[in-house]
């Protein structure tokens, strides 16, 4: 049961409310003054206080400042017969949770105590109710031929659903959509499987993929009058673009929120190359082979990005002004931030930033990270205490400042992986849990994706007998040697590379300044 403290010098005069919340429950006790008042809240714990603006003695606003120094989180309602705006300013000012001007009915005052104290378990029962009423509907889409574009509204509604329910204490209601979730990913995976090679050659119901999305979802945008930035955030999410969009909403209006298809591998060496070149990663190989490096090879994978692009923008006609600036660690962001009055003057700023992709392989890699980002709740909780505090949101602000548009994009997404498959490969096989490619590749042909000619989806051949599998949904590719420490070790962690919906299905949001 709520406790509630009503501070009014006219108190006697509130009795019919105060008889009308304890019907409803609530525990309300009620005090004439501001020094008894704060004597109360001193010795008790109460979990919301409604208190009079004027009254004798103290006033509203110094008690409300004695009672932000015994509880600064308690919320108050202030309750005022004044409209003067230098009171309203002052009294939100003094963080107030809810500003009332009598005279109150009983149901304003029933509604700011729900907003204040029930409100969570009222949104959390909602949601509930309404994922509730749509699970079937999921349910019976997913058993039907669904095309890339009803799948875009699949996974927009379940990350939409994953977000709001997050805050659910029904434990019940959470394992239900998780299962929801698994089988939507295993459709998904055979979707692609079945569809990908058809794709790549031309089909007329193609997705907007890596290799296309440059020429058809960002160069229409740009605008001569107007500065464009790219940022291009390595392994972004969706439902972390999501969870990042309310901080980013404050500044600039979201003008489109799509998604489009990554291509396969979903790693950055493949889907973030074919971005920027416009090209297939064997399209890439045979026509630029000076920035195409091979996985056997050393060296960074993604080394000629800018070069890319220009290739792209000169077989496009597009005689553009364009910047290029790769951020891997907070002092080239810092850096940045302070140099970009100079980038104003470009059509086109391309800004990569590598840091939710860093965040991934370090909750591999280190035990604290992982404690941090247990699951996908904290790992998206995770990414917004970073963006909130990062050099990229101050880029952003900047931007807003001086009224330009912005484009976030990424190259792939990253799943959770969660079941093992064996694997059996030579040495020169590579060391990605969720796709291999090598010679002589042993595996269980209904667990993966498997390609046995290259050329076939657009992709290098390292020998004339290179095959590649792709792992589906939430699985992980593992060598039978050291199997059970590798599976322990790697199992809950987030990978990518393979076929899934977060991998696969990724943001490309446009912004325009408020």
């Amino acid at each position: 049961m709520a406790k509630i403290l009503w501070v009014d010098d006219e108190i006697e005069m509130l009795k019919p409310h105060i008889i009308f919340l304890k019907a409803k429950g609530y525990d309300v006790e009620t005090i004439n003054n501001g020094n008894d008042a704060i004597d109360l809240l001193q010795e008790g714990d109460y979990d919301l206080v409604f208190l009079d603006e004027n009254m004798p003695g103290l006033s509203g606003i110094e008690v409300l400042g004695e009672i932000k120094k015994i509880n600064s989180v308690l919320p108050v309602i202030m309750i005022t017969k004044s409209e003067e705006e230098s009171i309203m300013e002052d009294a939100i000012g003094s963080n107030i949770a809810d500003y009332l001007i009598k005279p109150v009915n009983p149901n304003q005052i029933l509604l700011a105590i729900k907003k204040n104290i029930d409100a969570n378990q009222i949104i959390s029962d909602k949601n509930t109710m309404d994922y509730q009423m749509e699970f079937r509907q999921i349910g019976m889409e997913l058993s039907n031929r669904l095309d890339c574009d009803e799948w875009i509204d699949i996974y927009k509604k379940l990350v939409d659903y994953e977000i709001k329910l997050e805050k659910s204490k029904d434990d019940n209601i959470l394992e239900v959509f998780q299962m929801q979730k698994d089988e939507a990913n295993s459709v998904f995976s055979d979707f692609v499987a079945k569809n990908y090679i058809d794709w790549l050659n031309g089909s007329d119901d193609r997705p907007v993929q890596s290799q296309i999305v440059f020429r058809e979802k960002i160069l229409p945008k740009l605008n001569s009058n107007i500065p464009t930035f790219l940022f291009v955030i390595d392994n972004l999410r969706y439902d972390q673009w999501k969870s990042i969009s309310p901080i980013i909403s404050e500044f600039f209006r979201i003008d489109d929120d799509s998604i489009y298809y990554s291509i396969l591998p979903t790693t950055t060496q493949y889907a973030r190359n074919s971005f920027f070149a416009g090209l297939m990663p064997l399209e890439i190989q045979k026509k630029y082979p000076q920035y195409w490096v091979s996985e056997n090879d050393e060296g960074t994978k993604n080394n000629f990005e800018y070069e890319l692009l220009q290739t792209q923008l000169k077989r496009l006609g597009k005689n553009i002004s364009v910047s290029y600036n790769k951020i891997l660690n907070l002092s080239q962001g810092k850096k940045l931030v302070d140099n970009m009055h100079t980038l104003l003057d470009n059509q086109l700023n391309v800004i990569v930033y590598n840091f939710v992709d860093m965040l991934s392989h370090a909750r591999t890699e280190m035990e604290v990270i992982r404690e941090l980002a247990s699951d996908e709740r904290a790992y998206r909780s995770l990414t917004v205490s970073w963006f909130r505090n990062s050099p990229l949101f101050d880029m952003m602000k900047f931007i807003a400042e001086k009224k330009g548009q912005i484009i976030i994009t990424t190259d792939h997404g990253s799943v959770r992986v969660k079941k093992p498959i064996k694997v059996v490969g030579d040495r020169e096989t590579n060391p990605n849990l969720r796709y291999k490619f090598g010679k002589n590749l042993k595996y269980k042909a209904k667990e993966v994706f498997e390609v046995r000619k290259p050329e076939d989806v657009f992709l290098p051949r390292l020998n004339i007998s290179t095959s590649y599998i792709f792992a589906k949904q939430s699985d992980f590719l593992v060598y039978p040697n050291n199997y059970n420490y590798y599976s322990n070790f790697y199992n809950d962690t987030f990978q990518h590379g393979g076929i899934s919906l977060e991998e696969v299905l990724i943001p490309i949001v446009s912004l325009s300044a408020k």
